[in-house]
């Protein structure tokens, strides 16, 4: 066996069988693409040409997974156009010079292979990958406000064919292993990484001809649709159509996937590669795709390794008690039984009890990645009960009854003496202080806010609430337990509606209110959709339903002392609640009327609003206002010390409320537009339509001193 090393690779030549193996084994444990992994390469692809009687490449790895993808750090500094083409054109070479060496390469995929990472494996003749779910592929880019930029967009429609290419990047979401394999995304698994190795070899020994990709021979056809049919152009303007309407034009990056597969894809692969280099570098040096990089990746990671958080080594949660089993109770009770946990899950009304068990049924029969005996364990490990008894010792209890302070009181009182010793109890209030719902605590220094989103399946985030006397202990066992659920920790100081409601109150207000004053509704919704928000306001308060919405206001008053119920948006909920029985989606009749799958604005708002028209109207003038409210709220929370930190506005801001995740996050967004220009157009605002624009002393300091809240 002849073995050599550089920065990148382990290499080994078997002269027995005259396989080459080259084994990516970065320092620090963790392969990833940069300037160390394409000079790796490069030396590693001629040191394997150089052996005498070579057969054919193995490409693989010495780490836990094949390759993350690209260096971060590497792609953020990318500013200049020209110097960004030269360091991708000079990846692409590399890669080139990979799949063109002249023998059979295979790429045993023995991990995750995400990103750059996936693009090298595309650039062998075939692919083996572990058959596990832990094992994650394919290309998501785009969640980074850039595209593949080595060879994603041309190769991956070359082997898949331009529907299956266009779904996948398009969406940004890597798949796992059996799915990549149906897919055609890699054409074998096998059950062990040693399997995977060895699959690798024996598809080199039998294969010594496939010396070539097919996009590289003479002959080479497309997979259905050929790129100049009808079918292909079909299939692109349809994706153009769709990406349009689900994203309003605010992710360039996506349509850019679009316009790099569809310009490349007739060419041959050389000029093809040409095509996507300016498409990626377009995307690359672009302020969006910083900002999103900053917080999908650098924060986000932040948060899920629970930087600057209280944190302890074990939650300690063996048994948890789930109060209430709606929606959100039944999928609380789902996601802690998919962890491992015991589960009681406790109502009062056995009919929403069975409701509850049949929600966990159904979420058991979605993940595919599990046999019916996995399925079925899952769901033993829940407890659907109407007596209180059956929660005694649980070492959590996560009160999710109705939103009602003297409900919630009642239960703690009656519940909490069953707790194991020392066992914690959360509330799952959306607004409520902790403080005060403390209160009816015997222990309020184990008494901490966890407030999922719905459907909390789904949702990433976890906005945990610090009560006056929440002990840091407390805290840290509830930060583990987030990350035990996968979920992204936030940590915020109590006060009513904590960020994420308070926030998201001022997005759905600010849009009723516009609706009173005689804005068309629909282009209320396009403006909110245009300025990047994930869900329009008027179908969100539909959802959550006008009565709820309502209460919340009432709620909200005798908290802060500040009444809303004259403003010109109370009053219209009050007239559709009381007067119409327009509640919501539920009731099939709230803004929308929804009418089987047809669902438009309900022709009725017209007449209530009556002779009410706005002086100016459009939908800038919406968006401008949608955004600021929120953007100025989020300040003062940041002022007012709800926020504990910058990076916790942008995290709570997307991954809770649907913030603009093309902006970054609501700081980002500040940033992005000019800090001095939004006080300016906050006190235009403010003159206009009252103290709820008027900026935070925190934002007119900033402009004054010329500072933004990160770094440019």
């Amino acid at each position: 066996m002849i073995t050599d090393k550089n920065d990148a690779f382990e290499l080994s030549f078997d002269p027995t069988d005259g396989i080459a193996t080259l084994s990516l084994a970065m320092a620090g444990g963790v392969n990833k693409v940069d300037e160390t992994f394409a000079r790796g390469l490069d030396a590693a692809v001629d040191w394997a040409k150089a052996q005498e009687g070579l057969v054919g490449v193995v490409l693989t790895s010495a780490h836990k997974n094949f390759c993350v993808g690209a260096d971060i750090d590497g792609l953020v500094p990318l500013r200049d156009p020209e110097e960004t083409l030269t360091w991708v054109a000079g990846l692409n070479a590399v890669f080139r010079k990979l799949e063109t060496m002249g023998v059979p390469v295979a790429c045993a995929l023995v991990g995750s292979a995400l990103g750059g990472g996936y693009e090298v494996a595309l650039c062998a003749h075939h692919r083996v990958a572990l058959d596990s779910p832990k094992v994650q592929i394919g290309l998501p880019e785009v969640s980074l406000g850039v595209i593949p930029g080595a060879g994603g967009t041309q190769r991956l429609p070359r082997l898949v064919g331009i529907q299956k290419a266009l779904e996948h990047i398009t969406l940004g979401q890597p798949v796992r292993a059996a799915k990549a394999h149906k897919l055609g995304m890699v054409e074998a698994l096998a059950p062990t990484r040693e399997a995977v190795v060895a699959a690798a070899r024996q598809w080199v020994l039998d294969h010594p001809k496939h010396v070539k990709q097919p996009w590289d021979g003479k002959g080479f056809v497309f997979p259905a649709p050929a790129p100049d049919s009808e079918d292909a152009r079909n299939i692109f303007m349809a994706a153009t159509a769709m990406i349009a309407k689900k994203t309003a034009g605010t992710m360039p990056q996506v349509e850019a996937v679009v316009s790099a597969m569809q310009e490349g894809v007739p060419l041959v692969f050389d000029r093809a590669l040409e095509v996507e280099n300016r498409h990626f570098v377009r995307c690359a040096v672009s302020p969006q795709s910083k900002d999103m990089i900053r917080t999908f990746w650098y924060f986000r990671n932040a948060a899920m390794k629970a930087e600057g958080l209280p944190l302890v080594q074990d939650h300690g949660f063996r048994k948890v008690g789930i109060l209430g089993a709606g929606m959100m109770g039944a999928g609380l009770a789902f996601i802690c039984a998919q962890k491992g946990l015991e589960v009681v899950l406790k109502d009062i009304d056995d009919e929403q009890l069975l409701l509850g068990r049949a929600h966990c049924e159904q979420e058991a029969k979605q993940r595919k990645h599990l046999d019916a005996a996995a399925q079925q364990a899952l769901l033993d490990r829940i407890r659907f009960t109407l007596d209180v008894a059956d929660l005694a010792g649980c070492d959590l209890v996560i009160e999710a009854v109705v939103e009602n302070d003297a409900v919630k009181h009642a239960v703690t009182r009656e519940i909490e003496p069953l707790l194991a010793e020392g066992g914690v109890w959360a509330s799952n209030t959306s607004a409520i202080p902790i403080t005060h719902l403390a209160t009816a605590s015997a222990h309020p220094d184990r008494f901490v806010g966890l407030h999922f989103f719905s459907p909390v399946e789904k949702m990433p985030l976890l906005e945990i609430i610090r009560g006056e006397q929440t002990r840091d202990e407390t805290l840290g066992r509830a930060v583990r337990f987030a990350l035990a659920l996968g979920k992204l920790p936030v940590l915020v100081n109590d006060g009513y509606g904590f960020f994420t409601s308070r926030v998201f109150a001022t997005y759905l207000m600010e849009a009723v209110q516009m609706v009173a004053e005689g804005h068309d509704p629909v282009l209320v919704e396009w403006a909110a959709r245009k300025s990047g928000m994930v869900v329009p306001p008027l179908k969100v308060y539909d959802e959550v339903t006008l009565r709820l919405g309502l209460k919340a206001i009432e709620q909200a008053a005798r908290y802060t002392g500040v009444s809303h119920a004259d403003t010109a948006a109370v009053k219209l909920l009050h007239r559709m609640v009381d007067e119409h029985g327009r509640i919501g989606k539920i009731a099939k009749a709230g803004f929308y009327d929804y009418a089987g799958k047809e669902r438009r604005i309900w022709p009725g708002l017209k007449a209530l609003v009556g002779d009410a028209a706005p002086a100016t109207t459009g939908v800038d003038i919406i968006a401008d206002r949608l955004m600021l409210a929120q953007v100025v709220e989020v300040v003062r929370c940041l002022e007012e010390g709800i926020l504990r930190e910058k990076r916790d506005a942008e995290i709570a801001a997307i991954f809770g409320i649907g913030f603009a995740p093309s902006s970054g996050g609501p700081l980002a967004w500040i940033d992005r537009r000019g800090v001095a220009a939004v006080v300016a157009r906050l006190e235009e605002l403010a003159a206009e339509h009252g103290a709820r624009f008027a900026p935070p002393r925190l934002l007119v300091d900033m402009a004054s001193q010329g500072e933004r809240f990160f770094d440019a």
